[in-house]
């Protein structure tokens, strides 16, 4: 049975961030613990940790401080929505969250949205509103098994390098 939830945890970002990534709406163990990606399977903190070359962060605050050190901001696409678990398929009544206070604060230089579920709701909700585009990277979920962690990484890294300043320390970039 699907119940209606509003997204429990803070947009994380601060006036540093210049890469915002977006996921569609948290799983049920990423709002057990409160923050992002909290599945162990899936495969988000190993990806980014494999794009910028750094060890994969395994606590919060560990997640917290690799996202402030490599300047990424994470939040998702959907405000609240009904939603029977964790099932993107399931999702309905979908009320955006509102970039606003991190696109004020912060200069960030490229917008991602991780899956083509947060894709779909960006395009349908957001980007009309903030007139960006937000690049399609493939998702980081287990349920995405055509895409290995090495091929995740691969274009997660190319994207992300292309809106990066020499010196950031992207997997591949110049220095």
């Amino acid at each position: 049975m699907k119940e209606h939830i509003v997204h429990p945890i803070p947009a994380f970002y601060d006036n540093e961030s210049h890469i915002l990534i977006l996921g569609s709406f948290p799983s049920v163990k990423s709002r057990e613990q409160m923050f992002f990606y909290g599945h162990p399977q899936n495969r988000f903190w190993k990806v980014v940790a494999g794009v910028f070359e750094d060890e994969m962060p395994e606590s919060i605050p560990d997640k917290k401080a690799f996202l402030t050190k490599h300047h990424i901001a994470l939040w998702d696409v959907i405000g609240s929505c009904d939603i029977k678990g964790s099932s993107d398929a399931s999702i309905d009544n979908v009320i955006p969250n509102d970039l606003g206070k991190i696109l004020d604060s912060a200069d960030i230089r490229g917008i991602f949205v991780n899956g083509k579920t947060a894709e779909k709701y960006y395009i349908k909700y957001i980007e009309n509103k903030i007139h960006r585009k937000a690049v399609c990277l493939p998702s980081t979920s287990p349920a995405n098994a055509a895409w290995n962690p090495e091929r995740l990484i691969g274009i997660w890294s190319k994207e992300i390098r292309k809106c990066m300043t020499p010196g950031d320390g992207v997997r591949g970039s110049k220095q």
